[in-house]
């Protein structure tokens, strides 16, 4: 914990204006992390299995991400989407297949997580936002912005705190810097965790059905936050029941049920035309 976080400096001029060990490849020296538009892969998944005990989750999914793009991952529950998510950035380990996030490649044996160099690289580069928030209750909201930029990037405390309030106020919750996550309410926790996502930055974001937990006029504060990343050209991958924000926002959508992938296609060609019988059900389930 960096206890000089609790005691934060004034709010720079801009900001008060108005508003487990597995097996990994590391590769070359990593880039500088921040949102690119040029539509380089960024993300490549090559036929992923994964099993919690004798259950299969994963069975063989690939998945391509361009640097810029939105990807909706949708299907029905139980289908494999937040596992995907955690595999992508190495939080998870799998039985076969690899992933590829920029410049370094991850591997994995025997379900055990990646946790070398490149896994540390990827997750510098892909940021992670989860359902639950997983913010630090002992620390206010400045401090949990502060804390992977100071321990892991090695910001100093006016760097990391003038790169919090930069994001604070993108995300519309400068005012509530000092307080702590027990005060905010569920839309106001996840704001914070998108901006602490987005203090190491990431050149994506891994988003777990993020507004699953919220009432509908919270879910809207939150997706108005991930729609102007989106604008500003950031990878996203956004685990959603959201159709209406999927069909929206989404550059591709993504059907993964059973554990396979089995729709892959612009929204409208996704919603309107699916090609599988089981995105044809699901679908009409969700949207009945």
């Amino acid at each position: 914990m960096n206890e000089d976080c609790d005691s934060p400096l004034p709010p720079p001029a801009a900001a008060r204006s108005d508003s487990t060990a597995g097996s990994d490849v590391q590769c070359a020296a990593p880039p500088r992390a921040a949102p690119a538009g040029d539509g380089e892969e960024l993300i490549e998944a090559t036929g992923l299995t994964k099993r919690f005990g004798e259950r299969l989750i994963l069975d063989g999914v690939s998945l391509r991400v361009r640097s810029g793009e939105t990807v909706a991952l949708i299907g029905p529950s139980g289908g494999g989407k937040s596992t995907l998510l955690r595999c992508l950035n190495g939080l998870h380990g799998w039985e076969q297949g690899s992933v590829r996030v920029g410049p370094y490649r991850l591997e994995s044996t025997g379900n055990v997580r990646p946790n070398g160099q490149a896994a540390q690289q990827v997750r510098r580069l892909l940021g992670m936002v989860f359902q639950d928030f997983q913010l630090f209750p002992h620390l206010t909201v400045l401090a949990n912005i502060c804390e992977a930029p100071r321990r892991v990037l090695g910001l100093s405390r006016q760097e990391a705190e003038e790169r919090a309030w930069t994001l604070l106020d993108r995300v519309g919750m400068k005012e509530r810097a000092t307080a702590y996550p027990d005060v905010l309410s569920g839309g106001q926790k996840q704001r914070v965790a998108i901006a602490r996502a987005l203090a190491m930055q990431p050149r994506g974001l891994l988003c777990d059905e993020i507004t699953s937990a919220l009432d509908p006029e919270l879910k809207h504060e939150v997706l108005e936050v991930v729609q102007d990343l989106r604008r500003d050209g950031m990878a996203l991958v956004v685990v959603t029941h959201e159709m209406g924000f999927a069909r929206r926002a989404a550059d591709r959508v993504v059907v993964l049920a059973d554990g396979r992938l089995i729709e892959d296609g612009p929204p409208q060609q996704v919603f309107e035309q699916p090609a599988s019988p089981r995105t044809r059900q699901f679908l009409s389930r969700v949207l009945a």
